[in-house]
């Protein structure tokens, strides 16, 4: 499970920002909301809210590219823009078998190398304060070296910067290196990264086509999603389905009708009062991407993974997204996590369904963009409590994180014309 993500120089973020999925346990309100393993507390779900263009996507694309180094894949990853600054520092710590890591990586995006790496695990003493122990540590400007396994620092000054050390060194002679590139990639695998606005049908597709548990359980999941479907199914026989040239048949979602995908996409049946016909023409944006997003959230509750969504609530109803949330919140749930962005003020809610470090906020202003949690507005500081209506401080701008359009100007611009 993720605990929490530390973005420095990164896209938007042109200073230090630190997001937190761990719970503070003074709170025992919705415990069920809290996964309890080995002396560490972590929320299953998160919010995440804000203005467009303030930063919330650029966390998620934060994220990603720590998950791109990780894996050993292209990061993608950019630097602020107006801080001419080609180096950027990020952080990650996760549980992985009932352990805490922490990697923290310096990438710099000019080289495109990596300048810094230092991979600890972290532990609690019999006094309760948290330890680390570092099992890899390469500092390239201080020239400082260190590896668990002593065998592997003198390889440490001359081995490549392009990726960390574990995927530069052939792990196979090192056992205790390939442990730590065990640890990552596993923990890094576990984590799916999807945009509601663009989000692909091809996992659903993929479980569809094989009849076992988690397929019976990805159509149960979109028919009691109350669209008013009656069954969802792939077939394997064509059915006869004549679209029209001009594409007024084929889907309007970019994502949803990619044309290596157009085969799979026509096999893919809605029943409707005992009616099958092809999903891809007859089916809402919305119904479309429940079936899109279903496999995703059967497999992270099935698995144990983290979703990430950007968007979550993008073309489906309030009622539906409060659900999703609560399935990820219910006690039933051992090791899932949801983290989203979302615009849905509905879900502001910490009377029913979050706790208060549950809720996240990212605010923009001429200077820097922030992150911080509804944590941080004590009691004591601004009167906001567990029963304190949420909606009507975010309405009144309390909270921060809200928008101010002003189209009056636009639209007194346009009639002057006439």
């Amino acid at each position: 499970m993720l605990m929490e993500v530390r973005l420095n120089n990164v896209l938007a973020f042109n200073k230090p920002v630190v997001f937190s999925a761990n719970a503070d346990m003074r709170t025992k309100k919705f415990i069920s909301n809290v996964h309890q393993e080995n002396g560490h507390n972590i929320v299953k779900s998160t919010a995440i809210y804000g203005p467009n263009n303030t930063g919330k996507t650029c966390l998620i694309k934060g994220i990603a590219s720590i998950i791109d180094i990780l894996l050993n894949n292209e990061p993608h990853l950019l630097p602020n823009l107006f801080t001419h600054n080609s180096i950027c520092e990020l952080g990650i710590a996760f549980l992985y078998d009932k352990k805490k890591y922490d990697y923290t990586i310096t990438y710099d995006a000019q080289s495109e190398e990596i300048i810094y790496e230092h991979f600890v695990h972290k532990f609690y003493d019999e006094y309760g304060n948290e330890k680390s122990d570092t099992l890899i540590l390469k500092d390239i400007k201080k020239q400082e070296f260190k590896c668990i396994d002593p065998n592997v620092e003198p390889l440490m000054e001359v081995v490549a910067n392009k990726a960390l050390l574990c995927h530069a060194i052939d792990t196979s002679k090192f056992s205790k290196l390939a442990e730590i590139k065990q640890i990552i990639t596993e923990f890094a695998r576990s984590i799916d990264i999807i945009n509601m606005n663009n989000i692909p049908i091809d996992q659903t597709i993929k479980l569809l086509k094989n009849e076992n548990n988690i397929q019976k359980k990805v159509v149960n999941f979109i028919k009691q999603a109350d669209v008013y479907l009656d069954d969802f199914k792939y077939a394997e026989a064509d059915m006869d389905i004549k679209l029209k040239k001009n594409g007024k048949a084929i889907a309007d979602e970019r994502a949803l009708a990619l044309p290596e995908q157009l085969l799979d996409q026509l096999k893919l049946i809605s029943v409707y009062k005992g009616h099958p016909v092809p999903s891809m023409v007859f089916d809402s944006t919305g119904t479309k991407k429940i079936a899109a997003l279903a496999s995703y959230i059967i497999e992270a509750l099935e698995k144990g993974r983290t979703l990430i969504v950007d968007e979550l609530d993008s073309s489906l109803h309030f009622s539906l997204t409060r659900a999703i949330v609560a399935l990820f919140n219910n006690e039933l749930n051992d090791m899932a996590q949801l983290i989203f962005t979302v615009h849905d003020v509905t879900l502001l809610d910490c009377k029913r369904l979050f706790r208060k470090e549950q809720i996240w906020f990212v605010h923009k202003d001429e200077e820097q963009v922030y992150l911080y949690s509804l944590a941080d507005f004590t009691t004591a500081n601004t009167g906001i409590r567990d029963s304190t209506n949420l909606l009507d401080k975010y309405k009144k701008g309390v909270l921060g994180a809200l928008p101010d359009p002003s189209f009056f100007d636009s639209l007194l611009e346009i009639k002057s014309k006439y």
